[in-house]
């Protein structure tokens, strides 16, 4: 399951014993779509007693090896070596806060092929909104690990803030940070007025330069998109974008903002439309490596769908389109994750498919 270079990787940073307890639960991870405790404890496959087997995985979560800075930050050095990331190419990252039960997570993704890989995670010991300290002290590893590239950061309306997309140009980071419509913004020889006095109506856009985005003092100026689309096929979206950016075009910063969807899709494989984390009780410590665990298993999967699609195998997978959908019916994670239980079923069942093929 593991692609070759992730395995090289982690025979490097791992004993024998903890990179083969890491092969099993990622291969329990795909088969049964679950990082509940009870439930990996319950299929790991040892011949000990239930409460062994749960109590070994649990310690396994507990290793020090298992952190994000030690394991998965040399896999994305390599990933962006073997994808030929050039130095000085702009990487696209996206940064969005989740709940899931009572857990606060915070989350920055690389944002490649129209997929979000998560790159670095924080539990916020709070509920709601992230603050400024807490998104600097998000984005600044990001910094660190990608030293070389040009950045570009998506935010969705929680980081609204004209406070992070000042220090974010202080930064050199190119940004596309979703404003409020209650904001107050001010163009060159005019008075201050909220986004919801712009006019923007569906099938409109501006693009205003040099704008000013709050009515405190010691803050540069700022670029503002507005997008709308139009109505279509009876359908119209509840509201439009107010984008305030340092990028100089309306088209790049609302082709760059229409990137920002791929952290939404890992949300839910992570979710319901994977690994169900949302059903696990861990905390603390075990989540954060759980959440590795998934992020490891993610990129497996989504390279794996890549692959079969390229080599033309989905349309064995899945059906390919359906009526009234004009784009692919399953992604490349759907294609990955349910091409290896198809593979996996034809590998253990090859006695009985190869005679059921003989006597049709």
């Amino acid at each position: 399951m593991l692609p070759q270079f992730y395995q090289t990787c982690f025979q490097k940073l791992l004993t024998p014993t903890q990179y083969k307890m890491l092969q099993i639960l990622l291969l329990l991870l795909q088969f049964h779509k679950t990082v509940t405790m009870e439930k990996l404890a319950t299929v790991f496959p040892q011949p000990i007693r239930f409460e062994s087997r749960r109590r070994s995985i649990q310690r396994f979560l507990l290793l020090p090896q298992l952190s994000i800075q030690f394991l998965w930050f040399p896999l994305l050095k390599h990933w962006v070596k073997i994808r030929k990331f050039k130095q000085g190419k702009r990487l696209t990252f996206a940064i969005d806060r989740t709940q899931w039960r009572d857990q606060n997570v915070f989350i920055i993704s690389l944002i490649e092929d129209k997929r979000a890989i998560p790159v670095y995670w924080q539990l916020l010991p709070k509920q709601g909104a992230s603050n400024l300290q807490e998104q600097k002290a998000l984005i600044r590893p990001v910094l660190r690990l990608f030293k070389g590239y040009r950045l570009l950061l998506l935010g969705d309306r929680e980081f609204h803030s004209v406070k992070l997309a000042n220090w974010l140009q202080s930064k050199e980071i190119d940004f596309v940070l979703r404003q409020k419509q209650d904001t107050y913004v001010r163009q060159s020889n005019s008075s201050y007025q909220p986004l919801s006095t712009l006019g923007l109506v569906p099938g409109v856009s501006f693009f205003y330069q040099g704008i000013q985005a709050t009515k405190q003092k010691g803050f540069g100026l700022f670029n503002l998109a507005g997008y709308y689309p139009r109505k279509y096929r009876g359908k119209v979206e509840p509201c439009g974008w107010y984008l305030l950016t340092n990028l100089n075009t309306i088209d790049a910063a609302i082709i760059a903002f229409k990137c920002r969807s791929g952290i939404e899709a890992m949300f839910k494989d992570c979710k319901t439309g994977g690994y169900n984390l949302e059903s696990s009780h861990a905390s603390g410590q075990r989540l954060m490596a759980l959440i590795l665990l998934i992020a490891i298993a993610d990129t497996c999967t989504v390279l794996a769908g890549r692959q079969w699609r390229q080599k033309g195998l989905q349309k064995y997978m899945g059906r390919l389109q359906q009526l009234k959908r004009s784009h692919r019916r399953h992604s490349a994670f759907w294609l990955g994750l349910y091409g290896c239980l198809w593979v996996g079923a034809i590998e253990f069942w090859h006695d009985l498919a190869s005679e059921l093929l003989t006597r049709a």
